[in-house]
């Protein structure tokens, strides 16, 4: 395996905690707009994917008459009242990730189905904006996940291969994506565990972010693992 040279995020569930409110709001817009059949697995099976994508996925789940569009405008005003109200929630280890990947001159990027403009609001938000040495949204490429387009495009703007890459992603359709760029892919289980499919296609699970130190550390045989 190729010595790790840079990292590429996925943001919602990997550097924010946001998946459990954007589930949670999801399913409050649906049911307030009449679609009461919708459930919370289904929510979890859109994770990532561009919105073409996500709209048939849920028609085919719920009802042929899904308004997909109507649904995810309402539950984007209720995210940006949450956050407002109650800011936004680090996932465990992004401080201290970061901090080893500044240390050891390593080169980082998101890579995120979230549009650009709110990318950068709640990178922003966090603080941790200045670590990053691209962001890459899915408007910026021709497919979004689980096609690979993303990560190969944030790996190409980072100046590396894609395999001296490690991808960090908690949904299926984003290890997917990120396994078909070639990235060395490791899972950090948000909402959900990989299945038996998932595994196949991960080179490790990790805990939290704390956890991926040890795996950088790991490949680059890096015996000074925490700052």
């Amino acid at each position: 395996m190729k010595k790790i040279d840079g990292i590429i995020f996925d943001m919602d569930g990997v550097i924010t905690d946001t998946e459990k409110w954007l589930q949670r709001y999801y399913l409050k817009a649906a049911e307030e707009l009449g679609f009461t059949k919708i459930k919370a697995e289904h929510i979890l099976e859109i994770r990532s994917l561009p919105a073409e994508i996500a709209e048939k996925k849920m028609k085919s789940l719920v009802c042929d008459d899904f308004d997909f569009y109507a649904v995810r405008e309402r539950r984007k005003k209720y995210m940006s009242e949450h956050i407002e109200k109650y800011g936004l929630e680090k996932k465990k280890g992004i401080d201290e990730l970061l901090r080893y990947i500044k240390k050891k001159g390593l080169k980082c990027s998101v890579a995120t189905a979230t549009p650009a403009e709110r990318t950068k609001e709640y990178l922003t938000r966090l603080g941790i904006i200045s670590y990053f040495d691209e962001i890459v949204c899915a408007d910026m490429v021709e497919k979004g996940k689980p096609e690979p387009d993303i990560y190969i495009e944030a790996a190409k703007r980072l100046g590396l291969p894609e395999a001296s890459c490690i991808a960090l992603e908690d949904s299926p359709n984003g290890v997917l994506s990120a396994y078909r760029a070639g990235c060395v892919t490791v899972m950090v289980p948000d909402l959900t565990q990989p299945d038996e499919k998932t595994s196949e296609l991960i080179y490790a699970k990790a805990d939290s972010l704390l956890d991926v130190i040890d795996i950088i550390s790991k490949i680059n045989g890096d015996r000074s693992r925490w700052l």
